[in-house]
């Protein structure tokens, strides 16, 4: 019974493998070589950057004269969002968020108004970044969107793009707010970058049909290469059999094997097939959670707070200036509180009104955002804790740190940084699982205990393999014609 029914099933599960394996080739050729640009743009030419991380100065150096009461009443600003104090050209500045959302710089020193300070900033943090202060400024643009230079897994907006006229094409993203950097990129990265986008995770697809239609087509053709592997292994696995006579006749006979082609195709095949079910399950996974997640996000949290909110001068509050490395204002639970950072990156927060400290206040505003980007959805007793360095679940492409973890008891952890009063991400168990997926099975980090570069060349060599197992099983599909 067996031997009658093995040549239709034969036929039929060759005439299924080549039609999908066909259709999934482009996807694969696609994938695969931009796969193997990410080690070069993430580690190998990574361009490099002499400063990557601003080290603001203490109050003491910044020895400002005027409080912001002063200068809001001297410039007649009744609002504002949020202040802080900077110091470029020698001078120090209150950048000022206005009730309007612009951010504009006063002397510390007179009270006067810098026309164009934060454009003047964005340039003063890039040289600061770069450690140039000779190439001219190519071009400087507000960017409040992310695009294909600068991705949403960057995180930070808006940011001010600094371009410099230099041979390396050096662009540097920073964000005023937080004096710090978003991204840089050189000519290199950027075609990188653009390989990448249009390659690998094909964002062309928007243009046509918007986000959820790009996610669809590619999940619809990680189906396809998952049921041409799985249609392969069938017809290895059931007719392996017929292969070795076949084989074993042409050695005997002395016949020259004219389908090594084939051969080289199932062995690879076989050899690659778990890789390759890693790739696409990580991949899939990845896709799926992204549908699920594809909804528009709750707009950040604005505060505005009124010049009469604010009775204690900033340069009266009960604290050694030498300890105040950032200050800003929180409003919350009605009542406004001065947001100070203070040398070991602890953030204090003193009563505006009266200066008494608020015990607890990083917690307390990390709960009172928590239910804001939740929308009074989340329920339960959190555990909250301080979070001061990248871990497995809140990686480094979160960019924010120090955030605060709230971490309820239905599994759900919501990471707030508080200083911009943003939410930096929301994990919950599906969310989290894809993650670990993610870094593990897709972007090989279970090989990590071998290092970064014996990790990339081991992922490249992998994707070189499913890429030369489909371009076999493509030249084979040409042979038999």
């Amino acid at each position: 019974m067996k031997e009658k029914l093995t040549p239709a099933a034969k036929r039929r599960f060759y005439k299924w493998h080549r039609l999908i394996g066909l259709t999934a080739l482009v996807p694969v050729i696609s994938w695969t070589l931009s796969g193997l640009s990410h080690p070069f743009m993430s580690n190998w030419f990574r361009p490099f950057i002499p400063v990557e991380v601003y080290q603001q100065p203490d109050q003491s150096k910044l020895k400002p004269t005027l409080s912001i009461q002063q200068v809001l009443d001297q410039n007649h600003i009744t609002q504002l969002r949020n202040f802080s104090l900077v110091r470029f050209s020698k001078t120090p500045y209150y950048q000022i968020i206005g009730a309007d959302s612009t951010y504009n710089y006063y002397s510390a020193l007179t009270g006067r108004v810098l026309p164009g300070g934060d454009l003047q900033y964005a340039i003063y943090l890039a040289r600061y970044f770069t450690q140039d202060s000779l190439s001219p400024i190519k071009g400087i643009k507000l960017q409040k969107t992310f695009d294909g230079k600068y991705q949403p897994i960057n995180h930070l907006l808006p940011v001010w793009k600094v371009s410099l006229n230099r041979p390396d094409g050096m662009d540097v993203y920073v964000e005023t707010a937080q004096s710090r950097m978003g991204t840089f990129n050189n000519n290199l990265r950027k075609n990188f970058l653009w390989m990448f986008e249009q390659f690998h995770t094909w964002q062309f697809l928007v243009a046509i049909g918007g986000n959820t239609f790009r996610l669809v087509v590619m999940l619809v053709l990680v189906s396809c290469m998952f049921l041409a592997m799985l249609s392969g292994l069938m017809v290895y696995g059931l007719f392996w059999k017929n292969f070795k006579s076949v084989t074993q006749k042409q050695r005997e006979k002395g016949v020259k094997d004219r389908r090594f082609i084939h051969r080289y195709h199932r062995q690879t095949g076989l050899t690659i097939s778990f890789i390759m079910f890693l790739f696409l399950v990580s991949g899939a996974f990845h896709i799926i959670v992204q549908l699920q997640n594809n909804e528009p996000q709750k707009a950040d949290f604005a505060q505005l707070i009124d010049r009469s909110e604010l009775v204690t001068s900033n340069l009266q509050l009960p604290l050694a200036d030498s300890t105040v490395k950032h200050i800003g204002l929180a409003k919350f639970n009605g009542r406004t509180y001065y947001q100070i950072t203070n040398q070991q990156k602890q953030i204090v927060y003193l009563d505006a009104t009266n200066g008494t400290e608020l015990s607890n206040g990083d917690q307390q505003f990390a709960r009172f955002l928590s239910n804001y980007y939740g929308e009074g959805k989340t329920s339960g007793q959190p555990v909250i804790s301080r979070i001061g360095q990248f871990d497995n679940e809140y990686g480094f492409i979160n960019k924010r740190l120090p955030v605060q973890k709230i971490a309820y008891p239905n599994g759900e952890n919501w990471y707030i940084e508080t200083t911009s009063a943003k939410l930096a991400t929301k994990v919950a168990g599906i969310d989290r699982a894809e993650g670990l997926s993610f870094i593990f099975l897709h972007k090989f980090f279970w090989m990590t205990w071998a290092g970064k570069d014996i990790r990339d060349i081991v992922s490249i060599l992998a994707a070189l393999t499913v890429l030369v197992t489909a371009l076999l099983g493509f030249f084979s599909f040409i042979k038999n014609k």
